[in-house]
């Protein structure tokens, strides 16, 4: 029973107790047990969550308040609410256990490279040409590394490593967040990509700027890095495009063009190496360029599976031919 003599009340449910994991430290679950309370506000919810019965959980709960003798639970209403004492307790919970979950990644990451796990982030335009031959190379050296790649855009990315959820990430060099490290990878360069003819041939001949005042486009939204390039370029090259067709897709804006021969884009040249049915065409002056880089957290330990990816990364962008950062 709790400071206060109070009876704790958890509903009338009847769930049927079971273990979470017989190394489970009894501290550690009475944690979890607080957390996942603050986070259901319900037994029940936190109870399944866990594992557990609403019983066991009880049982947790009360074992944490007599341990800091306090009550943290208010079980009075239907709901379960924390106190005061409780919240904060829950604050220094959460960050105990994301400290604890911090420290078993860093250990695994020091294991050998057999194994592990790699989170990974791409920026859109990147994940449209690199997941495949990156991930095809990894698999074939490491095949007992598991990796989880997500695309978004890169101050996800970088928030992402800043808070541990990420171990590297595949964005552009230019201001980042206090904390990031960026490692020059390769230079990406721009072109206009079009559909194959049915020979397959496309002009190799540069295309004026100018010329491209009378052709219909397809382009990335407003919200692409790309996108704002490719604007800022058409206009100080007075210049004004008909953009026929916007979307948020690189790979719904390649279908376009490859079906729809009409329209034409500015993709990363990379883009139509394993394509077979696009061509890139170098445009007078040429479009502007980017340097990519490998991201990381500034300081956090490289352990032998991110070392390898790095080196991985590297190597695929020396094979495929990009150009130097």
């Amino acid at each position: 029973m709790p400071a206060g003599g109070q009876p704790r009340r958890w509903g009338d449910i009847g769930f049927r107790s079971t273990c979470v994991t017989a190394a489970e430290g009894a501290e550690l679950l009475q944690l979890r047990c607080l957390v996942a309370v603050a986070e259901h506000g319900s037994g029940a919810g936190a109870a399944a969550q866990l594992g557990i019965s609403p019983h066991v959980l009880s049982q947790q709960i009360g074992h944490l308040e007599d341990s800091v003798g306090a009550r943290l639970v208010d079980s009075a209403c239907p709901s379960l609410r924390l106190t005061g004492a409780g919240q904060v307790c829950a604050d220094h919970a959460r960050r105990a256990l994301s400290d604890l979950a911090a420290a078993d990644r860093a250990v695994h990451r020091a294991a050998d490279v057999a194994g592990g796990t790699l989170r990974l982030a791409m920026a859109p335009t990147f994940a449209a040409y690199l997941i495949g031959p990156l991930v095809a190379e990894l698999n074939l050296r490491h095949p007992g590394i598991t990796v989880t790649i997500t695309e978004m855009p890169q101050d996800r990315i970088e928030a992402g490593l800043l808070a541990d959820e990420l171990d590297a990430g595949v964005a552009f060099i230019g201001r980042h967040a206090r904390g990031i490290a960026a490692h020059a990878l390769f230079t990406e360069t721009l072109s206009l990509v079009v559909a194959a003819s049915d020979a397959g041939r496309v002009e190799s001949r540069p295309v004026a700027v100018r010329e491209l005042a009378d052709r219909q486009l397809a382009l990335l939204s407003t919200d692409f890095d790309i996108r704002e390039r490719t604007d800022r370029y058409f206009a100080e090259h007075g210049v004004a495009p008909r953009v026929a067709v916007e979307t948020n897709s690189v790979q719904a804006l390649t279908e376009l063009v490859q079906r729809t021969p009409a329209l034409v884009t500015v993709l990363p040249d990379a883009v139509t190496d394993d394509s077979p049915h696009l061509r890139p065409v170098p445009v007078e002056p040429p479009l502007p360029s980017r340097r990519a880089a490998l991201l990381v957290r500034d300081g956090a330990p490289l352990g032998s599976s991110i070392e390898a990816y790095r080196e991985l990364v590297a190597e695929v962008v020396r094979d495929r031919g990009y150009a130097s950062p």
